[in-house]
């Protein structure tokens, strides 16, 4: 039979009659309000009262909207199984980059790949839009703030060529991504990175990172800057916990930081105590407002680490230039 298609029926019923066939419907491209009756249209026998031709004009109009719904179906779903697809691609994505740094990383490298995002990210300004986690670190190693960081980018390296072998991914979210695993693999908070930023092809401008020998009015003025309150500045700085700046155990991430400010080893006449922080970190304890958050933080470290996983992210996330969706 030309311009027809055909479709197995099988046991239809209604309200109102039921019927089998063990033929077939066919379904002309011109279909007729009348139905066509004939031994290779249809075998039916009506169970009810009614008409042959009635049970099988309604067989035919309920075989129709089974076609079309069988058609139609796939085209009503698609956008949640798409969207779940695309977020279960990202996670995989994620999952794999993280598998690679974590093999080049560990805790002793910590503080200087941590040190690695504050620097990329840290250059940030809002009014001029420059700046922000973009990669750019990477042609300002020889800049004097960044001294010792060629070393936390070389094991970077490493995880990123092997990583480009299969999927193409960029400085600014293997920074940001082995910031976030340091910590955790550090004891710290577990913190999720989306990935997607596009690396900068030129250096950013200089003289955007905080100096260390700023007081604390001036500190909070320079994060204001970038877009940072007094609460964010002083979580973030708890990442000083990690290294040797003579905040507890160099390889662990938790509050011990805020329980030293607040202490002040470096008025003590002890030659070492002496040596505890940096100038910044030492000017936090000396401002009302800060001294707020350092002493809220020496008190509840799950506070610190849901506020410093929240700072984190806004920092890896402000000022970065992202890939379009899909």
């Amino acid at each position: 039979m030309s311009n027809t298609v055909a479709v197995d029926c099988w046991l239809l019923s209604s309200g109102v009659s039921s019927f089998t066939s063990t033929s077939k419907l066919y379904f002309p491209a011109n279909f007729s309000r009348k139905p066509r009756f004939g031994s290779n249209t249809i075998r039916a026998s009506a169970t009810t009262n009614g008409s042959s031709e009635g049970v099988i004009y309604k067989a035919l109009l309920c075989g129709r909207r089974a076609l079309l719904s069988m058609i139609t179906l796939p085209l009503v779903m698609p956008c949640e199984r798409i969207d779940n697809s695309v977020g279960a691609i990202a996670a995989d994505e994620s999952f794999q980059v993280r598998e690679e740094i974590r093999k080049v990383l560990s805790k002793s490298k910590a503080a200087g790949v941590l040190r690695l995002v504050f620097h990329d990210a840290g250059t940030f300004e809002i009014d001029e839009k420059t700046g922000g986690m973009n990669g750019s670190i990477v042609y300002e190693l020889d800049r004097p703030e960044n001294k010792g960081l060629k070393k936390s980018l070389k094991i970077l390296d490493k995880a990123k060529s092997q990583i480009d072998l299969v999927q193409s991914v960029s400085w600014a979210d293997i920074i940001a991504l082995a910031g976030a695993e340091a910590v955790s693999l550090c004891g710290g908070p577990s913190i999720p990175i989306q990935l997607g930023r596009i690396d900068s092809m030129v250096q950013d401008p200089e003289g955007k990172l905080p100096e260390e020998s700023l007081d604390a009015i001036s500190l909070k003025q320079c994060f204001e800057r970038k877009g940072f309150s007094t609460q964010e500045l002083v979580a973030l700085s708890g990442a000083h916990t990690l290294g040797s700046k003579g905040f507890g155990n160099p390889t662990v991430f938790d509050n011990e930081y805020f329980k030293i400010l607040m202490e002040k080893p470096w008025l003590s006449s002890g030659s070492m105590t002496s040596m505890v922080g940096l100038p910044s970190d030492r000017a936090l304890v000396e401002d009302d407002e800060c001294v707020g958050w350092i002493s809220k933080y020496a008190e509840d470290q799950s506070l610190f680490f849901d506020d410093f996983k929240n700072a984190y992210t806004k920092l890896v996330d402000t000022g970065a230039t992202w890939k379009k969706a899909l």
